[in-house]
């Protein structure tokens, strides 16, 4: 594609950055999707106090500069050649600032950030949340509007923006005041990115970003004005809400010696989702990174659950809105690379071969729950467990118990989706890191008994904040047009006969299986409410 912006013909490019946990990466993508630059930057996590998990925000303002620049001059182009920029971010983690200066009050507040725990659990114990719980029952038995009954089952948690925001309302005088003046402005990461390359002109996020808050109401798509009287959030300090492909301006003149519109602005997973192009009702998107997260597109409405898939706007284009359902596991990464301090192994790339150098664990489960157990089990008090050694245990058994119980959470978020939202599968796409194993995979299609896809890109946040950008300024103009252009993907098929067109589980599986789910229910409760 030729442009003439500021009258140069030259060949042009849609950049995406990706803010998350660990890293900063910006990608500079051609019309046929490829990379054609790139640069990372690391995000160093504070941690002043135990529980507390923060970021610098002028640190993560200054990365973001970095890798831009980075990947444009790794690509061998000129700004002027930038088409577009989109922006993908890790969710629900948030600071205030004043809203004349841009000076933040305080560092980011992580959404790994367990401050308010105890705020969270006396509010999930409250008469209060007890008469709410009641009351909504009620209100579902009447109307069997599943809104209500999304309310009568609602609980609160740390991952949630809604009581960290509180707990800084609380102990930062600055912050208070500011809100007093009129003069606080709050923002998740996004938010915040396009307040600074703006220069204060923008104050706002997207529908995917706002609803990973727990503040934001998806049925009726704004601010919950009900939550933030309930626990004295004040409306005032937050930003607007926009359409995930808005534009929301150009950044600045003097960033990037050049105007760069905005044309995206994305929360990570709903990102992924749709750098997958799982557009369709029952597309699936499995992304193994530090934690698991399994996405199911459940269309134009809201999915309610009762086991703890939590409903989020994938997002709104024009008139467009899609939901997903999502059920997440914190562990996987996390217990991989804890297996490597443990020099279990050197270098994770051996960590498949090991599994498949012997025939089965030897009768070892691991129960991959540092940061407890999510949906469908829900318990914050599981402790991560070892079960099941003998004096035979190898090195090699053990890497197998760990990669299994990593395929057995994700068999367990795909079982509890498949119940809960009885959505037909259409497809299921897996990206992230741990994504690269092949024993995972393997393993997961096995228990699925379906094919799974891994893409040859594992980064699809950034691919889907270049996508919706793309789209937005015409780059690209169809999302048929964005499938075609997918890397070949390698396929794993489930080993077994097949049956009625799908393929039958594995049964050898069976019994290593229901030996893992009682380990599973002996480290549960384990910690002291």
């Amino acid at each position: 594609m030729g442009t003439q912006r500021n009258g140069f013909n030259k060949e042009s490019f849609v950049l995406a950055v990706d803010v998350g946990t660990t890293s900063i990466r910006c990608h500079v993508y051609d019309k046929e999707a490829q990379i054609r630059g790139s640069c990372t930057d690391e995000v160093v996590p504070l941690y002043p106090e135990v529980g507390h998990v923060e970021m610098d925000p002028e640190e993560i303002w200054r990365g973001f500069i970095t890798v831009v620049k980075g990947a444009v001059q790794d690509a061998g182009v000129q700004m002027r050649q930038i088409e577009a920029l989109g922006i993908s971010t890790q969710r629900a983690t948030f600071t205030t600032w004043d809203r004349k200066t841009g000076v933040p009050f305080h560092n980011f507040i992580s959404w790994q950030d367990q401050r308010a725990a105890d705020l969270v659990k006396s509010w999930n114990r409250s008469c209060t949340m007890k008469s709410i719980h009641g009351v909504m029952k009620l209100v579902y038995f009447l109307t069997r509007q599943k809104r209500s009954l999304a309310a009568s089952l609602i609980v609160f948690s740390t991952q949630h923006v809604t009581f960290r925001l509180a707990w800084a309302l609380r102990h930062y005088t600055q912050v208070r005041q500011a809100v007093t003046e009129g003069n606080c402005c709050f923002g998740t990461i996004d938010t915040w990115l396009l307040f600074k390359l703006t220069k204060g002109q923008v104050h706002a996020t997207d529908y995917s970003n706002a609803s990973a808050t727990g503040i934001f109401d998806s049925y009726q798509m704004c601010w919950s004005g009900f939550l933030c009287s309930l626990v004295s959030l004040p409306l005032s300090i937050f930003p607007k809400v926009e359409n995930t492909g808005h534009d929301f301006g150009s950044t600045d003149p003097s960033i990037f010696g050049v105007p760069i519109p905005i044309m995206s602005v994305m929360a990570d997973q709903q990102a992924a989702m749709f750098g997958e192009c799982c557009f369709d009702v029952g597309d699936v998107k499995i992304t193994m990174g530090t934690g698991t997260f399994m996405n199911i597109n459940t269309g134009c409405k809201p999915h309610t659950s009762v086991a703890g898939l939590y409903p989020v706007v994938g997002w709104k284009i024009g008139s467009e809105v899609v939901y997903l359902a999502e059920g997440n596991a914190a562990d996987t990464g996390t217990a991989i690379k804890w297996a490597q301090e443990l020099e279990l192994f050197s270098d994770v790339k051996d960590t498949s071969a090991m599994a498949y150098s012997v025939s089965d664990s030897d009768g070892v489960c691991f129960v991959p729950s540092f940061s407890g157990l999510q949906a469908p089990l829900n318990d914050p008090k599981a402790c991560a467990s070892l079960m099941g050694l003998k004096p035979s245990t190898t090195k090699s058994h053990l890497v197998r118990a760990i990669l299994e119980s990593v395929a057995f959470r994700n068999n367990q978020l795909y079982e509890t989706m498949l119940r809960e939202t009885r959505i037909p599968i259409t497809k299921i796409r897996v990206d992230g890191g741990v994504s690269s194993n092949d024993f995972v995979m393997q393993l997961t299609a096995d228990l699925f008994g379906r094919k799974v896809a891994r893409p040859q890109h594992h980064e699809m946040s950034c691919l889907g904040a270049a996508f919706v950008a793309g789209l937005g300024i015409g780059y690209w103009r169809t999302r048929e047009e964005l499938k075609k252009l997918h890397s070949t993907d390698e396929v794993f098929l489930p080993r077994g006969a097949l049956k009625d067109g799908a393929c039958s589980r594995s049964g050898e599986y069976v019994p290593v299986l229901q030996s893992w789910e009682r380990a599973l229910r002996r480290s549960m409760n384990w910690y002291k409410p």
